[in-house]
C-alpha cells in the first residue's frame, strides 16, 4: 500500500486499498468515512523505534494498523478484530 503524506504532513491512504483491506466496497468504505465511522491515529516511535510511525484506522471492531519506516514505507500491517468484553459490571 502506498502511503503518501501532504504539505501539512498528514498522511494520505488509498481510499481503494483501505477498502479492500476492511473487506468493503469503495462506496460503503466513504459512506462511513462521511459519517465519520472510521478514525484514525498515528504514532510516532521513541527509543528504539525512533523513525518509525505506527497508522491506525478503525471501523467499528476493526483495527488495521500499519508501521511505517522514516520513508513512509509500510513494514508490517496488520487487520485486529475486537471481541466483546467478557468482563461483568459490578453491581
Amino acid at each position: 500500500m502506498l502511503i503518501e503524506r501532504d504539505s501539512n504532513g498528514d498522511f494520505i491512504l488509498e481510499s481503494s486499498e483501505l477498502a479492500k483491506r476492511f473487506g468493503l466496497s469503495l462506496v460503503d468504505l466513504r459512506r462511513h468515512m462521511r459519517h465519520g465511522s472510521v478514525v484514525s491515529s498515528v504514532e510516532i516511535g521513541t527509543a528504539e523505534h525512533e523513525g518509525t510511525k505506527r497508522v491506525s484506522l478503525r471501523l467499528g471492531n476493526r483495527v488495521w494498523q500499519a508501521v511505517l519506516n522514516d520513508e513512509n514505507e509500510v513494514q508490517q500491517e496488520q487487520m485486529t478484530v475486537l471481541g466483546k468484553s467478557s468482563g461483568r459490571h459490578p453491581r
